[in-house]
């Protein structure tokens, strides 16, 4: 069987990994994707299959085991195996589920399906994901058509695409073919200690001249205004610039770097908001936080040492067991860059994430999609919600119930803006290669050179790069 990552050889043990792992180093099992992978058909391993019926829309084998891998990340592991297994098990009850948590998810499934024997359904999240473009490429990720197009669990009248948020489905499409599930509905921003701000009058910020005015207040305080990981967290300084873009010069701006469109990355958008961002990091960052991890630079924050710190709204989730009584996380929208900004103040990114799919060489591929229909279910989607203080794409599943300050405040975040919500961008899961240097490019400018023109004109580079290599599937957007 032709790998899908091929093995490196013996003296790329020592480099670092791409920048989808910032200062890690490289696995000798894992390497960087191959540009000749084999058809999809080859290798295929005989598979569980059954008899669709009304109840059995997926046409699942009842009897045949399921394996899932979830990472255990910011979300951990227990909506998993307190909620959707034993949901799944209720249904199918001699369907035994093995489960397993990894916190490197390439490290352990990418030899596995380089071997032929892939995980049935798997959660490719972390800092260590998969490049998924690739994977699709390859004939590895299953179709998940008629997942959508199956009745939901509990919802009665309505399959299960009819349950969920607009652009649910689009986000894990390629070429219009649904091949992920991401599950996660998360709300970006700018988080911040709703206490500490009471304490001291502080308000969140609309415009930049707020924004820098109350960072210049942050550090006459004693409090490091703005900070994020340089080490393994870059990306969601990318988000937050490109955010800003956004908001500067609508999602276009972003559907064109997603279509690798010439000239995107210069946009003047994108130079704007990369030379906004590039003053805070000369002016209000700690220079220190490159070298740092995520949750270092977070545990500072629940401190009290770091004022707004930039990310999705797993966060809460995520430092439950560091932040301590009396912290109220909330998020504020990122402020408008200018005053000709196309998009109001309140307009935020808001999208679903945490990819789930079902791999298509694995022994059941009909029974990883099955468990992702079980996800999709509403007492699934609520309880997910309970666990990990986060929404999911199943709309409506968490309306009337009691949550989380945090939550509370991403929710308000979503009614206020109203119809000013976008997606985002996709290029970071289609194109890795475009993700590793941005990721980089980012860092350079936030904590080295404060030069927005450089960071525009690397990254265009790396876009057209990519666009005129023939060996990368390329992916569009409208």
């Amino acid at each position: 069987m032709t790998d899908i990552f091929p093995k490196p050889e013996l003296d790329r043990r020592t480099l670092l990994r791409r920048a989808a792992a910032v200062g890690l180093l490289a696995t000798p099992a894992v390497g960087m994707l191959s540009a000749c992978v084999g058809s999809s058909d080859e290798g295929t391993q005989d598979q569980a299959t059954g008899t669709k019926s009304a109840d059995n829309p997926l046409g699942i084998d009842p009897k045949a085991g399921v394996e899932i891998v979830i990472f255990n990340g910011g979300l951990g592991t227990d909506y998993a195996t307190k909620v959707d297994t034993p949901l799944f098990n209720k249904k199918w009850p001699e369907a035994k589920v093995t489960y397993s948590q990894t916190e490197e998810i390439s490290t352990v499934i990418q030899p596995r399906i380089n071997g032929g024997n892939p995980p049935d359904m798997i959660n490719n999240s972390g800092s260590k994901l998969m490049d998924f473009g690739a994977i699709v490429k390859a004939g590895q990720a299953a179709d998940l058509t008629d997942l959508f197009a199956a009745p939901s669990l509990d919802i009665q009248g309505k399959t299960v695409a009819d349950t969920l948020v607009p652009g649910a489905i689009e986000q894990g499409s390629y070429d219009g073919k649904p091949f992920a599930v991401n599950y996660s509905y998360t709300v970006f921003g700018l988080w911040y200690n709703a206490t500490l701000f009471k304490k001291n009058s502080w308000t969140p910020p609309t415009t930049w001249a707020e924004f820098t005015a109350l960072c210049d207040k942050m550090k006459a305080a004693g409090v490091v205004p703005f900070g994020y990981a340089g080490a393994n967290a870059s990306y969601y300084m990318v988000r937050a610039i490109l955010t800003s873009a956004g908001k500067i010069g609508t999602e276009q701006v972003l559907k064109d770097i997603d279509n690798l469109k010439e000239g995107a990355w210069t946009n003047d958008a994108i130079k704007q908001a990369a030379e906004a961002w590039a003053g805070i990091g000369k002016n209000y960052i700690n220079k220190t936080f490159l070298g740092l991890r995520h949750t270092e630079v977070q545990l500072q924050q629940n401190q009290d040492k770091v004022g707004f710190y930039p990310c999705g709204s797993w966060l809460e989730n995520e430092q439950a067991k560091d932040t301590p009584k009396g912290f109220e996380y909330a998020i504020a929208a990122y402020p408008s860059v200018t005053a000709a900004d196309k998009l109001p103040a309140t307009a935020i990114n808001a999208a679903a994430g945490e990819i789930y799919f079902a791999a298509a060489k694995g022994k059941n591929p009909q029974g990883g999609k099955e468990y992702l229909r079980t996800m999709l279910s509403k007492e699934a989607a609520l309880e997910f919600t309970k666990l990990t203080k986060s929404l999911t794409v199943v709309a409506g599943a968490s309306d009337g119930q009691t949550i989380s300050p945090g939550l509370t405040s991403a929710n308000d975040a979503v009614t206020k803006a109203g119809k000013d919500i976008f997606m985002g961008y996709l290029f970071d899961t289609w194109y890795k290669k475009l993700d590793d240097e941005s990721r980089a490019a980012a860092n350079d400018l936030m904590f080295k050179d404060y030069d927005a023109a450089k960071f525009c004109e690397r990254m265009e580079k790396a876009s057209q790069a990519v666009a005129k290599d023939s060996a990368v599937t390329k992916f569009t957007r409208s």
